[in-house]
């Protein structure tokens, strides 16, 4: 079958999963499932590289978004014309959405009655970025995580019929932790950006200068808050256990395949003495496959 553009669009989204610390949408889980979390991953994946500006070449994007293909470099633009778009998922009568991953998306908020809020979050989340550079204090970071990362585990257990305010809860401080260890592995990166999220009260603790983050190799100082941070993602994770021990079947699989793979890049960042300046430390197969049989037996109450 001869794909089109709208399709190679979505596929050149959707192929990022596989670049994820842990399974987007794993073969176990039913077809329905994986349908409706690839396509909520399409959304978030789509509005990250809008605020990153890592839009495939071209401007197809901000022409499904009714935007001139130059706009596609104007973040703030291509996120407000995609949110317009967001809204039209939602509408229960006018035209359908422009954009071909927020068509995909539709069946799924209907079928699964999603709200408009968590995608809202992630849309503010990326308008922030383009703000904020920097976070004074952890509160404040954590304050954007509430927008950049929970809202993805709020879908995933609202797409599962399971969501209740404990395992939101707990779901909110996995997600945090899955951001904190994403910023960790991806400090060059991001200060190549502009952006540190590394709380500065933290900075400043360590007598880290912003300096010292452009270097190639971490010193001792920088070593010891990327371990700091690192410790309390950890704590962050432990959450994750009986999370995962309050849900049954395949879903308990799914996201024990989360917290695991916080676990395994946060054992990626140790084995590199801490050291993420050169590139971000990645988890293994095996490692990953070692940590979800921990946070399964840990679910069960098991040592």
């Amino acid at each position: 079958m001869t794909s089109t553009p709208d399709t190679r669009i979505g596929d050149a989204t959707l192929g990022k999963a596989a670049d994820e610390n842990f399974p987007v949408a794993p073969f176990f889980l039913p077809r329905a499932w994986r349908d409706d979390l690839m396509a909520v991953y399409g959304f978030a994946r789509l509005v990250d590289d809008i605020g990153d500006g890592d839009l495939a070449p071209g401007g197809a994007d901000a022409r499904h978004l009714g935007l001139e293909p130059e706009q596609s470099d104007d973040r703030l633009a291509m996120l407000d014309a995609f949110e317009t778009d967001l809204h039209r998922v939602f509408a229960t009568n006018g035209e359908e959405p422009h954009h071909p991953l927020l068509r995909n998306l539709r069946p799924t908020v209907r079928r699964r009655t999603l709200t408009p809020e968590p995608f809202l979050g992630l849309i503010e989340a990326n308008r922030q970025d383009q703000k904020i550079r920097r976070y004074g204090t952890y509160a404040e970071l954590a304050a954007y995580c509430e927008l950049s990362a929970n809202p993805v585990g709020r879908l995933v257990l609202a797409l599962t019929g399971t969501a209740s305010p404990e395992r939101i809860r707990r779901s909110d401080a996995v997600c945090t932790a899955l951001q904190i260890v994403e910023h960790l592995q991806d400090v060059a990166e991001d200060l190549e950006r502009d952006r540190i999220y590394l709380p500065a009260e933290d900075m400043e603790r360590f007598r880290v200068a912003e300096s010292d983050l452009a270097a190639p190799s971490a010193g001792a100082s920088v070593r010891a808050l990327i371990a700091y941070e690192a410790q309390r993602a950890s704590e962050l994770l432990n959450e994750g256990p009986p999370l995962v021990g309050s849900v049954n079947g395949r879903l308990k699989l799914l996201l024990a395949g989360f917290v695991g793979g916080g676990r395994s890049a946060l054992t990626a960042i140790s084995a590199a003495g801490f050291d993420v300046l050169p590139g971000p430390p990645k988890p293994t197969k095996p490692s990953l496959l070692r940590e979800v049989g921990i946070v399964l037996r840990r679910a069960r109450g098991e040592r």
